[in-house]
């Protein structure tokens, strides 16, 4: 379809008529009566002549066909890297015909090739572009090449369509490489590519399987369209998938080593750490999303789709609770060690909670009205856990468990007996899952029981058998009965301390422990501490065992 939009610069005109009012739209040059194209040729070759390597070219609109490129490229070759050489280039709305080869050509200024459509194949393997470069509304119809090509400047490919193959192998950008709401149509592999600040694919549409591989310290992904599964390899990024959206599996994966065709030095400016941090993936179907070999510690899931189907896999780095010691009243506690969510680091990190209870939690949110509330993290927590146990791996589900219970514990949506109920689940044995703290209660509770069978539960001898005669009145008959009179206890308490009676207490702990019976002799009171001893320390018991088999099953 003929637009009939006019340029913002004087164009030339040519083949003007009905079916195409505005005819070329070239920028008009030389003479000032036509664009490049349609000079007359003593014309043309006149402006091509007062050029040199390193001139400014003003070519909008300019149509051209490979011999007229080449003629250019002739017109500006640097005599020494026998590569064309540009200062400023506005190829704004230009077209071309053939093949555009723009190999090893150099750019001192910005090079703009906003609009241009490309016929055949673009090829700017090992082009330099020194102060930016704008593709932004590029159509390439054909294969687009940028192997090995420095961008020492930002790239800016934003609403491109790359039509055929398109490769950026070995390319680094110094700054920014911006592919925002591009299209890439047949794009199987994308980089090995380096980008100093960010590359940004927010809004890119990828209809064909794609793999990604890309040095950079950021990854914008957010509303990106993955029509076909996809790979992305990355180093040192921090990647931001919000809303995301994949129709076919997709795979965020970390990689520790340099990718083969980067130049160690081309990483330089990123740092010695490769670990790929996810920092979003609020809105993205987790059911299509695997993660591998990623610091998770930044990560907002909630808002995500089926998070419990989301696949974690191989080295997953989350943040842990802090390891300072905190204050509840006089009695200081150390934080259980556990992985934690960045939402529930934000929550506990809110202003309006105590100090106490905010210490070592990091920097308040901006936004607190953001945070999500307890029963979402809830939510989020059991999910992740489900996610874990689905792929057998008990161990690595435990943390979640704790952060949802903990979340459980600390909502007000629940009734005050489920929470005490909570409190002393997460007191005596950290949900079932903190064999340590349940042996402690054991071995306190064991300690208690024997020094109170100590002191009032063993009898200070033990009872005899005490047979008393009754004579009937007449005969020679003799009924016998045998009396077993009740443990009693005698002396003071400080001398009931003794080892035999400490021994016994031992006994009869060991034995409630296993809830069996001593069979001991016993005080109306030591009878009533083995009952409450046989009901309390094999629970403890049972919850150290739960904690230690939930750490170590498969």
């Amino acid at each position: 379809m003929i637009t009939t939009t006019l340029p913002s610069w004087r164009h030339c005109g040519a083949g003007a008529g009905p079916a195409d009012p505005v005819g070329c739209r070239g920028v008009r040059t030389g003479s000032g009566t036509a664009c490049l194209a349609h000079l007359s040729a003593a014309d043309r070759a006149a402006c091509l002549a007062a050029l040199g390597p390193g001139a400014d070219v003003d070519l909008r609109g300019t149509a051209f066909s490979e011999e007229l490129l080449r003629a250019l490229f002739d017109a500006v070759r640097d005599p020494v890297s026998g590569a064309p050489a540009f200062g400023e280039a506005q190829f704004v709305g230009a077209s071309f015909s053939g093949d555009a080869r723009f190999v090893g050509a150099s750019f001192s200024g910005t090079a703009r090739f906003g609009g241009a459509v490309f016929g055949g194949a673009a090829r700017f393997d090992r082009a330099e572009f020194g102060a930016g470069a704008r593709f932004h509304n590029v159509e390439f119809k054909g294969p687009a090449g940028f192997t090995k090509a420095r961008f020492r400047g930002t790239g800016r490919f934003g609403e491109a369509v790359f039509s055929g193959a398109v490769e950026f192998g070995g390319t680094s950008f110094a700054d920014t490489a911006r592919f925002a709401g591009a299209r890439f149509d047949a794009a199987p592999h994308l980089g090995p590519l380096v980008c100093g600040r960010l590359l940004d694919l927010s809004a890119a549409v990828f209809t064909e399987p794609v793999t990604i591989e890309a040095a950079t310290a950021e990854i914008a992904c957010r509303r990106t369209r993955w029509e076909s599964t996809a790979i992305l390899r990355l180093r040192h990024a921090r990647v931001d998938l919000t809303d995301g959206r994949p129709a076919q599996p997709i795979a965020v994966v970390g990689q520790f080593t340099p990718f083969a065709s980067v130049p160690a030095r081309a990483e330089e400016a990123l740092g010695s750490d490769p670990v790929v941090r996810v920092v979003s993936i609020r809105g993205v179907d987790a059911s299509m999303l695997t993660l591998a070999d990623l610091n998770l510690a930044e990560c907002v899931f909630t808002g995500a789709l089926h998070l419990d189907q989301l696949r974690l896999e191989g080295l997953s780095i989350f943040r842990t609770t802090p390891g300072g010691r905190r204050t509840r009243g006089l009695v200081p506690f150390r934080w259980t060690r556990r992985q934690v969510i960045e939402e529930e680091r934000q929550w506990r990190a809110l202003p309006g909670r105590a100090a106490s209870a905010r210490r070592g939690w990091g920097a308040p949110p901006p936004d607190p009205a953001a945070v999500p509330g307890l029963a979402s993290l809830t939510t989020v927590y059991r999910q992740l856990r489900k996610a874990r146990e689905d792929s057998k791996d008990e161990p690595g589900a435990a943390d979640f468990y704790y952060g949802e219970m903990e979340m459980r514990r600390h909502s007000f949506g629940y009734r005050r007996a489920e929470r005490w109920l909570l409190q002393a689940y997460w007191s005596l044995s950290g949900y079932g899952l903190r064999a340590a703290r349940a042996l402690a209660w054991l071995v306190t509770a064991m300690i208690v029981s024997v020094f109170a069978l100590t002191l009032w539960g063993v009898p200070s001898s033990d009872p005899g058998a005490v047979t008393t005669g009754i004579l009937p009145g007449t005969g020679r008959r003799i009924t016998l009965s045998t009396d077993t009179p009740s443990p009693g206890l005698t002396g003071p308490l400080t001398e009931r301390f003794t080892g035999e009676r400490v021994e016994k207490s031992v006994q009869v702990v060991l034995n409630s422990v296993i809830f069996r019976a001593s069979g001991q002799s016993l005080t109306t009171a030591g009878t009533y501490i083995e009952m409450t001893s046989r009901l309390i320390e094999p629970g403890f018991l049972a919850l150290a065992l739960l904690a230690v088999r939930g750490r170590l099953k498969r």
